[in-house]
């Protein structure tokens, strides 16, 4: 099977373009993009000559069977469900959405539609997710006791519609990975803001918080998810991650973003000891290459692939399609990793107050249960 693919949105999703060139299950490609300037400019550096600056004009081209959404968070949902509507599979960049509202809506339609849906998201297909991932199946870590999130990026000259983006609504790339590992949803979160966005930063989403830091209660675990999200006058690099801790192994993230992470192993006390003798040394994670087709395999030592992470969610996206399978990011996944950031940034407004989470195995609309 050849897949026709439509790629919306250039600005980030021109580093995704190579991959579906090179990629063996990719027939047609058609990119978009509402700037002539930059659709011209991107087609002709790769080669493309089906362009068009609308979305509706692919979703009425039957060549495209599947389309990758890079476009601004605020069109995420109507453009997932309008993909969806059309008979067509559907990849976006996260998050699925903005309100819940949305996230049910955008959930309903892929259910639906019967079509694929993916929500992009590159935290569990980075190389760093994967070490902590083996460590895990292996026993390695032990049990998880704590994990902590964190997502520091000032906007400052962003473009205007990310200024005053309230941090917890992008939280997935924080937060996906203690998801995934445990194979669980955020039952619970209490979550506040700190310091007060000033002058152009606070935009028109209403919100007055440069950062806000949750905590998030997991179904069925006992380990406890702390999350810091920044986006404003937080005087910090940039730095995207995790650390978490099993009674057996830790493993942190580097505090400068590309070096090694750094590895606990600690043992019960030896006779006459007090506390636990701790062993740290720092390790490079391995590439994931090998389980990719050998054409996009090379993707994953780009600068900014996300850990590597972009061949692999092309290569998930496609296979799924191929093999007529759910994407191991489907719409019911999405929406748990979405809608805490959601809720946390609601109890954030209400002062911290502890608010449950949606549990959407349980709130498909009827007839689709």
């Amino acid at each position: 099977m050849s897949v026709g693919v439509a790629i919306v949105g250039l600005g980030f999703g021109a580093a995704f373009l190579p991959i579906y060139q090179r990629h063996p299950d990719v027939g047609h490609i058609t990119i978009v993009d509402a700037d002539p300037a930059r659709l011209a400019e991107v087609g002709e550096r790769h080669g493309i000559a089906d362009r068009a600056t609308d979305l509706d004009e692919v979703l009425a081209d039957p060549r495209v069977d599947a389309v990758h959404l890079l476009t601004p968070v605020a069109f995420h949902a109507r453009q997932s469900i309008a993909v969806l509507n059309s008979g067509r599979h559907c990849a976006c960049a996260v998050p699925m959405a903005m309100s819940l509202a949305d996230v049910e809506a955008v959930r309903a339609a892929a259910h639906a539609s019967g079509r694929v849906y993916m929500m992009m998201e590159t935290s569990v297909y980075a190389r760093e997710y994967h070490a902590v991932e083996q460590l895990h199946r292996s026993g390695e870590l032990g049990a998880v006791t704590f994990y902590r999130g964190f997502h520091i990026q000032n906007l400052d000259g962003f473009a205007h519609y990310w200024q005053g983006y309230p941090p917890m609504a992008y939280v997935t790339h924080a937060l996906s990975p203690i998801l995934a590992l445990l194979d669980t949803t955020v039952e619970s979160v209490h979550c506040l803001g700190s310091g007060r966005l000033t002058g152009a930063r606070e935009g028109a989403f209403g919100n007055p918080y440069p950062l806000e830091a949750g905590l998030f209660r997991l179904r069925g675990h006992d380990a406890v998810a702390e999350v810091t999200m920044a986006f404003f006058q937080t005087a910090r690099a940039y730095t995207e991650g995790f650390c978490v801790y099993g009674d057996r192994v830790g493993i942190e993230w580097p505090s400068a973003e590309g070096g090694p992470l750094t590895r606990f192993d600690m043992t019960l006390p030896g006779p006459g000891q007090r506390g636990n003798p701790v062993e740290r040394a720092v390790f490079e994670p391995a590439d994931h290459g090998h389980l990719l087709p050998a054409s996009i395999a090379g993707f994953t030592r780009h600068r900014d692939a996300h850990g590597g992470s972009h061949p692999h969610l092309v290569h998930e996206f496609l296979r799924s399609i191929v093999e007529g399978r759910g994407s191991r990011i489907d719409a019911d996944t999405a929406a748990a990793w979405t809608a805490p950031g959601i809720v946390a940034h609601e109890s954030a407004m209400r002062g911290g107050e502890t608010l449950a989470v949606p549990d959407f195995a349980t709130l498909l609309p009827p007839g689709l249960r």
